[in-house]
């Protein structure tokens, strides 16, 4: 019976837990907003309870396996000490990348501690799932960032806006436009007949040759061919229209997280 972690992905609109041995996620990835930090702990019990008990040691009568280390990646520093105290909750102690949980790759950012903690992270995820030498990780989140790894480099990248913030900028600011559903039809763009057509093509279509005319300037930065993955809650509907993107690895920040993890 193996002991387990408690991962965390604390983002600008939501936090996630999932739990994790270092050689697998386990159970289910269960959220919670990053505005409520009340329901935190739910979500992390609820998360530690979706680990079969076959799967993960716990004490005789609980609910849910006591983790060994929460270990998490904050983009919000004002609410790490809501995390902490869901670790106290939990009884475990709490450790944060890059500071308190070492990620083994190099960051050459000019000011290294810039770098926000999800996206060094995804950037040491791809470089632990990858071979290639040369690596591109697309985070359509609340902002699109662009991160670029070297061999065991971390080089930096591009931040641009979010899908989320353009959409709620053109609806909320727009009297007549309603919020897009972002359905199109995966083998290609046509002309829009009708406003929500339209609006669902140009935000997809629209981010997707963003991320393509990027990845192909980055590559040349990058000094060739790069193998391109894409995270975050938009890559299901841009990546489809990306020929680009190679792979879509949605939970690449707690795969991260999970590499991280002392054995």
């Amino acid at each position: 019976m193996q002991h387990i972690s408690l991962l965390a992905d604390l983002g600008n609109t939501t936090i996630k837990f999932r739990p994790a041995t270092p050689d697998r996620l386990l159970g289910k990835t269960h959220a919670a907003p990053t505005r409520k930090p009340d329901q935190w702990a739910d979500a992390a019990r609820r998360a530690l309870g979706s680990v079969p008990p076959h799967e993960a040691a716990r004490e005789p009568g609980a609910a849910f396996p006591r983790p060994l280390l929460l270990a998490a990646a904050s983009v919000v520093p004002g609410s790490v000490e809501h995390l902490r105290a869901v670790a106290r909750i939990l009884e475990t102690p709490c450790r944060l990348v890059p500071g308190e949980l070492p990620l083994d790759i190099e960051n050459q950012y000019a000011r290294p501690d810039e770098v926000g903690a999800d996206r060094l992270t995804v950037a040491y995820a791809a470089r632990r799932l990858s071979d290639a030498s040369r690596l591109i990780v697309l985070d359509f989140g609340t902002a699109t960032t662009f991160d670029c790894v070297r061999d065991n480099a971390y080089l930096g990248g591009l931040i641009c806006p979010g899908v989320r913030s353009s959409i709620r900028s053109f609806t909320e600011d727009t009297a007549q436009l309603p919020r897009p559903s972002l359905e199109v039809d995966p083998t290609g763009l046509h002309i829009g007949i009708s406003t929500m057509d339209s609006l669902n093509q140009g935000v997809v279509f629209g981010f997707a040759a963003m991320a393509e005319g990027l990845i192909r300037r980055l590559e040349t930065a990058l000094g060739g061919p790069a193998l391109v993955l894409a995270t975050g809650g938009y890559a299901r509907h841009i990546a489809p229209v990306c020929p680009a993107i190679t792979d879509v690895r949605p939970d690449l920040v707690l795969e991260g997280l999970r590499l991280a993890l002392p054995e």
